[in-house]
């Protein structure tokens, strides 16, 4: 049976991620966050709750023993920290498959007045999702970077990808779009190995999100 470490568990990607993995996959679940008490209700048989920092580096070790894979759900500005204690204690445990999420725009991949629009909203909080990604990127884990268009809470599952190195599409994509990619890849651990990957929901190209 796969075993799972959620880091960040408290998000709100995360939260779509731990219904499907439990609606759809048997697999077990470890939900890693600063207050426990917030994911009471998944408590269960089938998920294991820890209170703790990513930066606090013996209890991410001893949470990361025996998983199959890790899938990250972080901000912040020590990013970039956060991303290293993550491939520490993921090299230090045997631990290869990551999915990490970060953020449109840390390339300056997104074209257009859309990419623009983007760069004046939130190019001054890209820097540490950029950083960090670099850190992934130069380990030796089996990572697949999600790169999420602005995020809808849309009940729908739609997506598209784009490579690094390709111009974004698309303007928005829902969080259980994104989740159900998450679950996609721990399910296929071959699928998009050391990729790094633009996410979007199909035709909404636009200068800035529709809901914006």
């Amino acid at each position: 049976m796969t075993s799972i470490l959620i880091l960040g568990a408290g998000g709100q990607i995360a939260d779509q991620a731990i219904d499907l993995f439990l609606q759809e996959t048997d697999v077990q679940l470890t939900l890693y966050l600063r207050n426990a008490n917030r994911l009471k209700k998944y408590e269960s048989n089938r998920a294991r709750l820890v209170e703790g920092d990513v930066l606090d580096h013996t209890t991410l070790r001893e949470s990361m023993e025996g998983q199959d894979a890790v899938y990250a759900n972080l901000s912040g500005d020590d990013l970039e920290d956060q991303a290293k204690a993550i491939v520490g204690a993921m090299e230090s445990t045997g631990v290869k498959r990551l999915i990490f999420i970060s953020s449109l725009g840390i390339y300056d991949e997104v074209p257009g007045d859309f990419g623009k629009w983007n760069n004046r909203t939130i190019g001054e909080y890209l820097g540490p999702y950029r950083k960090s990604v670099d850190v992934i990127e130069a380990s030796n884990l089996d990572y697949t970077v999600l790169r999420p268009a602005w995020l809808t809470d849309y009940d729908e599952i739609e997506y598209e990808v784009t490579e690094k190195g390709e111009p974004f599409k698309g303007t928005e994509v829902s969080r259980k779009s994104v989740a159900a990619l998450v679950v996609k890849l721990i399910e296929s651990p071959d699928l998009h190995v050391r990729g790094n990957l633009g996410v979007n929901k199909p035709n909404t190209d636009g200068e800035k999100p529709a809901f914006y």
